[in-house]
């Protein structure tokens, strides 16, 4: 059995830090105050930066006198994490209350690739037993 390891809350803006880190793999503090919207002072973000790392969420190299940092784990994985979060939060567990409620809110919107997709994702599952 994979133990999984339990995801921290997040604050706003510490998922706005982590989406910089996704998106570049590794950065500086100075690289992420650069990337986000509306940014809090510097001290304010290297704090941020220095919780997420006591949280497990990232990890730091130092290069000539600054860090560079980088998230633990992938976007993919930490998605599953926060996926995993949502359903027992937001749906008792229950897949298919989270998709009806995505295909109650997106239906009109999916396109018929998109319900392809979906339709072939259900299929898979089906043949796999998941």
């Amino acid at each position: 059995m994979v133990r999984r390891q339990p995801v921290p809350d997040l604050a706003r803006r510490e998922r706005q830090i982590m989406d910089v880190f996704h998106q570049m793999g590794e950065a500086s503090v100075a690289d992420v105050l650069e990337r986000l919207k509306d940014p809090p002072s510097y001290s304010a973000v290297r704090t941020m930066i220095r919780l997420l790392e006591t949280k497990g969420l990232l990890r730091h190299r130092q290069e000539g006198k600054r860090y560079l940092y980088q998230a633990t784990q992938s976007r993919e994985s930490a998605s599953r994490s926060a996926l995993r979060k949502l359903l027992d939060v937001f749906f008792a567990g229950s897949a298919s209350d989270a998709v009806a409620a995505i295909l109650d809110v997106q239906g009109e919107s999916l396109s018929p690739k998109e319900l392809a997709r979906i339709e072939s994702l259900v299929q898979q599952a089906r043949a796999e037993g998941k």
